[in-house]
């Protein structure tokens, strides 16, 4: 049970940083979502294969670095008006802005510090869908066990870009799970009180 939790744990961590030194596998006809994830991936790759970046003096710098290359492709405003669910509409621009930056801290104080943790994984895309401006980019995570976890990335047309909003793990929903979580604090303190509980997990990762 405890090596499945961890296993659990690093396939999260792998698909929130877009699996950033996996091997990918690629079909022919990938569109413009498979595209997107794939020129964010390698910008990473870049960032995690440079030898002088692995100082450990530099290990902000380095984080920074994939921080912004992340930002390209994930649309924090849509990942943290869906995780806050209904409680968003009832905030202020103010209080939205404070949200999404530290959500997007949470994650990266969260996964991104794990980087270290990749063992051969590898990562085969499976197929991509498009409806209008939204579209789903199945991928399936191979371990070193033979074990098959299907991820599907959830995007959404920004301009010209298109920008991840969601992740599915084993059918299991990034957002929704964030969102249970975050209307189980509201239904019994203030959005203050959110803030802070927010602060202090970022705190303590």
């Amino acid at each position: 049970m405890r090596q499945n939790k961890q296993g659990k744990r690093f396939v999260i961590f792998f698909s929130v940083v877009l699996l950033v030194v996996a091997v990918f596998s690629f079909p022919s006809h990938a569109g413009m979502p498979t595209e997107q994830v794939r020129v964010t991936t390698n910008k990473i790759i870049d960032i995690v294969s440079d030898e002088r970046l692995k100082d450990a003096s530099r290990a902000r710098e380095r984080r920074s670095l994939i921080r912004g290359a992340v930002n390209e492709c994930f649309d924090w405003e849509e990942m943290s008006r869906r995780s806050l669910g209904r409680h968003w509409r009832m905030r202020t621009q103010e209080e939205r802005r404070t949200f999404i930056n530290l959500f997007g801290d949470l994650l990266e104080r969260t996964y991104l510090d794990k980087v270290e943790g990749y063992s051969g994984e590898q990562v085969v895309y499976v197929g991509e869908t498009i409806d209008a401006d939204y579209a789903a980019v199945q991928v399936k995570i191979l371990t070193q066990h033979n074990t098959e976890i299907p991820v599907l990335y959830r995007m959404k047309r920004k301009s010209e870009r298109w920008m991840v909003y969601d992740i599915l793990i084993e059918g299991v929903s990034l957002v929704n799970n964030y969102r249970t979580q975050f209307e189980s604090i509201l239904a019994r303190s203030s959005f203050d009180e959110l803030i802070e509980k927010l602060k202090q997990k970022i705190s303590d990762n």
